[in-house]
């Protein structure tokens, strides 16, 4: 998709995510708002897929390990044809497709089912591992949050994914500075973070903006390292476009009612 066409639906993905909840009653608006950019980027531009062959076996794969941020990953899906939008009714109901966080086996596109925090950078780092091993081309992304970044199976995971020099694997870091109970750094300080990836033997390139999809964009797009996993680090406003959820920590996982979801989409509108 062209730059201006991939802003203009980040905005109507941010439309989609406040409607969603609002309508469920329940979920996560905060982590969804900021991870928008980085999901619009990877679908919309990015990743060899083909929603019309959801499970075609040369496809990319995306890991969503921070999934609770579902809603987000839900829009960008229908908003590029892997369902309809008819489809957000059912959010976070039992028996509906589109549950609480990622089910691969309801969802269309979904690659891994996710929740735990932690678990889901493991699995993407099984998933580069496999594919370098069958000789296959496909390329590896997942997403995690800096607050799931505090999860030492985080670590146990990117340690693995430099040792077995996956250069098929991106690893991107949803930076927003917050969790459910507070600012990281007050909760538990992961310290000088760029500094400790490349330690531990990543490629990093950091993105100062990560909710301008076009410093996203140059950054997906640098060369691969040879024998080396990629990591690009996002810093990111937690509920990006809503006024009075940016940089809250209580928009973590608290759903807008019907005032506030109203609210929400009428700053959204443009």
């Amino acid at each position: 998709m062209e730059i201006q066409a991939l802003k203009s639906q980040c905005t109507v993905i941010r439309r989609d995510i406040v409607s969603m909840l609002t309508m469920a009653g329940s979920g996560h608006p905060g982590g969804s708002l900021s991870a928008v950019e980085i999901l619009a980027a990877l679908y919309g531009y990015k990743m060899n897929v083909d929603p019309t062959k959801p499970d075609m076996p040369e496809r990319d794969r995306f890991v969503l390990s921070k999934g609770h941020a579902a809603p987000a990953l839900y829009a960008v899906l229908a908003n590029n044809g892997f369902f309809s939008k008819e489809e957000y009714n059912g959010l976070r109901k039992l028996g509906g497709m589109l549950q609480g966080h990622p089910d691969r086996n309801k969802c269309p596109g979904v690659d891994a089912s996710t929740g735990s925090l932690g678990h889901g950078v493991s699995v993407a780092v099984g998933m580069a591992l496999g594919a370098k091993t069958m000789g296959g081309k496909q390329h590896i992304y997942t997403l995690l949050g800096d607050g799931e970044s505090q999860e030492g199976m985080v670590w146990e995971a990117l340690m693995a994914s430099a040792h077995y020099k996956l250069d098929n694997l991106t690893v991107i870091f949803d930076w927003n500075g917050l969790q459910i109970d507070g600012p990281n750094d007050e909760v538990m300080s992961l310290g000088d973070f760029p500094a400790k990836l490349r330690a531990f033997g990543l490629d990093l390139i950091e993105v100062m903006d990560g909710n301008d999809i076009e410093q996203v964009i140059a950054a997906l797009d640098v060369p691969a390292c040879p024998g080396k996993p990629r990591c690009i680090l996002c810093h990111t406003t937690k509920g990006k476009g809503v006024s009075f959820m940016e940089n809250q920590a209580g928009w973590h996982g608290k759903a807008p009612n019907k005032e506030q979801g109203a609210a929400a989409l009428k700053e959204l509108e443009g």
